[in-house]
Formats: structure tokens, C-alpha cells, sequence
């Protein structure tokens, strides 16, 4: 059961250090590719200024007002119209297992139906086992190769699910 200590909120600008080091860390920490992925992203170090036009939201979790997560929201990159991409889902170490994934993939899917989306992608890399095992529990099915154009040429799964 989810602690209520835990908020889910949209990003702020002062939100930015913060979270880039959750995802950074998250990459250390796991031992993933640095080159190739979320890590290397230059909005990685400006998310709230790099979620800011329409059809994109990023979301923070908060807990006692230190950011130990989030998760985002954009029009693929290159990509047709009706899909997006959901973007930058990491979590400190502190909170995986809390049930947090769930309620923030879902705010995430939300906001992409809202938003008139009707395709999902995602990318992540093998070692993500308990995300892939997420995104398969909410519909994601496995596609072979990358749509649009994200540069995330370490990420090895490409995932899709019908809004």
C-alpha cells in the first residue's frame, strides 16, 4: 500500500537538479549505457522547461519535499501525430516496490488520452526487468525496432499500447 506521504505532482522549474540526479543515479546505480539513452539527453538536465508545449506533461514524486521520481509524457519525436512517447520513468531506490509505478504510469496514460493520443510507445533496455514486467501488466506488447527518431540507440525494447 502506497504511503500518502508520497505526491504525485506536475514538475516545477526548481524540480530540475533534483530529478536529473534520480535519473542519473538510477543509471549509475543500475549500471545501464550512459551513451544512448536517457542519460545523455541534454533535456534531462531542463525537464521542466523541456515539458512545456502542448500535448507534453512531466510528473514529479515528492516525498517530504525531496523529487525521488518521475515520469513523462511528449509527441514522438518524428513520429505520426496520434502517438506518444512516454519519456524518463525512473525512480530513486528508496521507493521501487511501493506501488508508485503503477499510480504514476497510469497519471502518465491519462494524460496521453486526454491529450487525444491514440498510441503509447516507450523504450527501455533489458536490465529493466521490473518495468517491462509493469508495462506488460498495463497492455504495452513488444514491437520489433524503434519508432520516430529518440536517439536512444542503447535502449533494445520498444514497446506500444493502444489507448
Amino acid at each position: 500500500m502506497k504511503d500518502s506521504s508520497y505526491i504525485i505532482r506536475e514538475i516545477l522549474p526548481q524540480d530540475n537538479l533534483q530529478i536529473r540526479n534520480v535519473i542519473r543515479d538510477v543509471f549509475v546505480e543500475l549500471k545501464l549505457p550512459l551513451v544512448g539513452t536517457a542519460y545523455a539527453d541534454s533535456e534531462t538536465d531542463i525537464m521542466y522547461e523541456s515539458y512545456q508545449n502542448d500535448r507534453e506533461k512531466y510528473f514529479i514524486i515528492e516525498y517530504n519535499g525531496i523529487i525521488v521520481g518521475g515520469g513523462g509524457i511528449k509527441p514522438l519525436e518524428n513520429g505520426d501525430d496520434n502517438i506518444c512517447e512516454l519519456q524518463k520513468m525512473y525512480f530513486s531506490k528508496s521507493i521501487r516496490g511501493k506501488g508508485l509505478g503503477k499510480e504514476m504510469l497510469q497519471k502518465c496514460l491519462n494524460f496521453a488520452i486526454e491529450s487525444n493520443f491514440k498510441i503509447c510507445y516507450l523504450e527501455t533496455i533489458t536490465q529493466l526487468q521490473s518495468a517491462i514486467i509493469l508495462y506488460d501488466k498495463f497492455g504495452f506488447k513488444k514491437i520489433n525496432g524503434p519508432l520516430g527518431n529518440t536517439s536512444h540507440f542503447s535502449c533494445n525494447i520498444h514497446m506500444i499500447k493502444n489507448l
